[in-house]
This record gives structure tokens, C-alpha cells and sequence, in this order.
């Protein structure tokens, strides 16, 4: 259920803004989307999962906030995250 190490670092190449980046908040978003999309399929069929809900909401929440803080700061680079990862539908 957890992330591996190779699509973290895809993800984390996708979305940098420069070379070191591991830390900015499109990284941060784009793996806690890729986090809480597998935690939605587990939770699909293990229903009664409570504690794993419980973590799915969660990384909701610090997701919201990342990209709350985002749009804050730049429009621009919340626009461009937002539809490369189809959030906002």
C-alpha cells in the first residue's frame, strides 16, 4: 500500500522546480495524491477500514492546505498542478 521508492522519485522529477527540489509544494501534492488515490482503491474494498480512513483524510486535509497555501502564493503554479494532476474536476 505504501509508495515506492521509484514512483517517488518519478514523481518527485515530474513535479520539481529545479534540480534539488524534493520538498516544494507540487512534489509534496503530487505524491500525497498518489498516496490517497491507492488508499481510495484499498479502501474500495476493504470498507470497514476505519484506520486506514481515518489516514485518507488526513492526507486530505494536508493536501488542502498545501494547495490552499499554493494558491496563495502563485496562481500560475496552482493552475499548472492542478490540472496536470486533475484535481478540481
Amino acid at each position: 500500500m505504501a509508495l515506492t521508492q521509484e514512483r517517488k522519485n518519478e514523481l518527485i522529477a515530474e513535479f520539481k522546480t529545479h534540480d534539488t527540489d524534493t520538498g516544494s509544494p507540487e512534489v509534496q501534492v503530487a505524491i500525497l495524491t498518489e498516496q490517497i488515490n491507492t488508499l481510495n482503491e484499498h479502501l474500495r474494498t476493504h470498507k470497514k477500514d476505519h484506520h486506514s480512513r481515518r489516514g485518507l483524510l488526513k492526507m486530505v486535509g494536508q493536501r488542502r492546505n498545501l494547495l490552499t497555501y499554493l494558491r496563495n502564493k502563485d496562481v500560475t503554479r496552482y493552475r499548472n498542478l492542478v490540472d496536470k494532476l486533475g484535481l478540481r474536476r
